[in-house]
């Protein structure tokens, strides 16, 4: 199940929302103003492995070997 970042276009908010496999990307509601006007945002890839030049700058789980 993906978790992807959203862009609330009425608020400005940002978010993310775990996709079920039951759920619609076009039930994706604000949490902040409760608007269904949304957009995904491109996010970074996330790996599991250690090491290796971050894909987003910075440390953390975004890397690559």
């Amino acid at each position: 199940m993906p978790i992807y970042e959203y862009e609330c276009r009425r608020c400005g908010g940002d978010f993310e929302k775990l996709l079920f496999p039951s759920e619609s990307e076009e039930e994706v509601a604000c949490p902040c103003c409760g608007a269904k006007d949304v957009r995904r945002r491109i996010s970074c890839a996330s790996t599991l492995t250690g090491g290796g030049k971050s894909l987003c700058g910075g440390s953390g789980a975004t890397r690559f070997s």
